[in-house]
Formats: structure tokens, sequence, C-alpha cells
């Protein structure tokens, strides 16, 4: 994410509302909690509990475009899968296009890469046109 996306705020500011949202996100999707902490990009679960619980001082530029990119995945899955049942469920089906390779969706998106998440995005984008 540049300096021009994110208007000039600060992962201080940004960051409460951005993981309010990504935690929503994780529960409609019944994220693990080691999901969860692998799609942020953390290996600290001590930091990880302190963001759920709230405690949030200051959330990385890398950790905001996750969450961007992660958005932009929900909001492509739901535009492609109207039903949110089926739409969630596609996260963990496996899926034969050749960017998955027989994994899921969600299994490549927690390889612990933005690149994942970004090439994700990039194969739903291009699904909707």
């Amino acid at each position: 994410m540049t300096e021009g996306k994110l208007g000039g705020a600060s992962g201080k500011d940004l960051g409460g509302p951005a993981l309010r949202t990504f935690f929503n996100l994780a529960r409609e999707w019944s994220l693990t909690e080691q999901e969860q902490m692998r799609l942020l990009g953390l290996t600290s679960r001590s930091n990880f509990q302190n963001w759920e619980a709230g405690g949030v001082s200051e959330v990385s530029r890398d950790t905001l475009e996750r969450i961007s990119y992660l958005l932009g995945i929900y909001k492509a899955i739901n535009i492609l899968l109207p039903d949110r049942d089926r739409a969630n469920a596609w996260m963990r089906t496996p899926n034969n296009a050749h960017l998955f390779d027989g994994q899921s969706a969600l299994s490549r998106m927690t390889s612990g890469n933005l690149s994942d998440l970004i090439l994700i995005r990039q194969y739903l984008d291009a699904q909707r046109v």
C-alpha cells in the first residue's frame, strides 16, 4: 500500500479499525488463531492476543496491506458467490485452478507470503470480468 492509498494516515490511526474489521472477517471465515496469525504475518502469539483484545498501539504498513488484500478477497468472493455460506465455504474447498493446484484458497493464503494474497485477489478480480 502506498502513502497515497492510506491518505497519509498512520498505522496507529488505522490499526484499530483495520484489526476490528479483520477479526470480524476471521469469525465469518471461522479462522483458527494460527490461520489468523499467518494471514496477518505475525509470529508472536502474545502480540496477536493483544491485538485481538483491542490493545493496539500501532500496526505496520505490511499488516495494513495484508488486511486490505483480505478485504478485497472477501468482497470479490461475495460478489462472485452471493450466497454467504457458499462464499465462506469456498475458502476451504480444494480448487483445481492452476493458481491453487488442488489446494484451498485459505491454504494458499496462509503460506505467510503477502504475494499469495495479491495473487488470489488478482485471480478473483479476473473472475469478475
